[in-house]
């Protein structure tokens, strides 16, 4: 296994995410037995550090992990969870759900401790001085409860800039979704950029895109084979990431034993990519992409009655056609209703002056249309607080 340096300390450049963990078949009940021997041969194979949530598996990752994790001793091993703070709700009660997670995990302290998703709809949840959180965690650090903190997010560049602006002294390290597709489908540049520039380490959510880049086409996995004989689709997606030297660990959610095999075999060599290589990772996230050819000029916005951020949306567009993910409809969500695409009027401005001769009000009408068949944040947010307390209860 290969370690990146922390502060001082040696973390394994793979880590196991525990959002997909592997279920019993028919029931989406955790496989517990699954779990502890994909732990124990992680741990044996030098992966220190392991990544839960508040809200993953409706609140059993937290769980099992503390479970199968009290197998080892602690100082085997780094645990990571979330403040919830990006689920919708009345009102936030950082105090309760922390000391329900050292109970749920089984352990005195969090090795690392995240602000979960830092996004333009959070970020005042996270700043409002009624609910405390960021000054609680901050103190719960000071009492050795949480040995680093930091935060994830899906944040729109600008708006992540700001947020590290306002808290980057406090904030140790961040966790983005980072990919060769996402290198630019999401400005995944532009943020590990930003966060480069701000000296917080990048720690990778999302490496293989939820395994779309573990299942390419076959005419793309075909190339790979021939240009990297003997390695999977995944490694290629993990050795772009090797190459980045602000990149401290890759979270991968592993499933079975067989994806845990190939990535601790990828993690052990450590061979970031070729510069040809990488040159046709960024060749095959352009293929994948299909994207409307939006240059980022500008011109429609100048003339746009709404005054609509009309690259921004067909970026958004260009995300949503990939590959549906509620991520894109928080971003929607988060925008006036004056800014969103149900508020194009059809004008045609844009598409008259547009350089690259985009159709812009038929696609914000298709934009719309995706978006409402993607499920709706709230509504997430709902189902996993009852998963949340049925779970309490059992």
């Amino acid at each position: 296994m290969i370690y990146r340096d922390f502060q001082g300390e040696r973390l394994s450049a793979l880590a196991f995410g525990t959002m997909r963990l592997p279920t019993v078949e028919g029931t989406g009940t955790i496989d517990e037995k699954r779990v502890y021997e994909m732990t124990e041969y992680a741990i044996s194979h030098g992966v220190n550090y392991f990544d839960t949530a508040y809200p993953y598996h409706g609140g059993e990752s937290e769980r099992v992990m503390g479970r199968v994790l009290k197998s080892f001793p602690r100082q085997s091993f780094n645990l990571a969870t979330k403040y919830p703070g990006h689920q919708i709700s009345d009102s936030y009660d950082v105090k309760a759900v922390f000391e329900e997670q050292l109970e749920k995990c089984g352990v005195d302290y969090f090795d690392f401790y995240l602000l979960h998703n830092v996004y333009e709809d959070s970020v005042p949840v996270y700043e409002d001085s009624r609910w405390g959180i960021i000054d609680y965690l901050k103190e719960q650090k000071k009492n050795g409860r949480i040995r680093h903190l930091g935060f994830s997010s899906h944040a729109q560049p600008d708006s992540l800039k700001s947020f590290v602006e306002r808290h980057g002294e406090d904030m140790e390290f961040c966790q983005i979704q980072l990919n060769y597709l996402d290198w630019t489908l999401q400005s995944a540049n532009e943020k590990y950029d930003i966060l480069t520039a701000a000296g917080i380490p990048v720690f990778v959510m999302e490496p293989v895109r939820g395994g779309k880049l573990a299942n390419l086409p076959a005419s793309i996995t075909e190339r790979l084979k021939e240009l990297c004989p003997g390695k999977s689709s995944a490694s290629f997606a993990f050795r772009f990431l090797l190459g980045l030297p602000n990149v401290t660990t890759v979270l991968s959610g592993m499933s079975d034993m067989a994806q845990m095999e190939d990535n601790v075999k990828t993690f052990t060599v450590g061979e970031p990519l070729s510069q040809e290589e990488w040159q046709t990772a960024l060749d095959i996230a352009e293929f994948l992409k299909d994207a409307v050819p939006c240059t980022g000029c500008r011109y429609c916005c100048d003339g746009c009655p709404a005054g609509l951020d009309i690259p921004k949306l067909i970026s958004v567009y260009n995300d949503v056609k990939f590959q549906p993910h509620f991520n894109a409809g928080m971003y929607i969500d988060s925008l006036d209703e004056g800014k969103k695409p149900s508020a194009c009027i059809g004008c045609g401005a844009c598409s008259a002056i547009c350089p690259q001769k985009i159709d812009v009000p038929s696609l914000m009408k298709d934009l719309e249309e995706r978006l409402s068949k993607l499920p709706k944040w709230a509504d997430l947010c709902r189902e996993r607080a009852e998963a949340s307390k049925r779970g309490k209860k059992q």
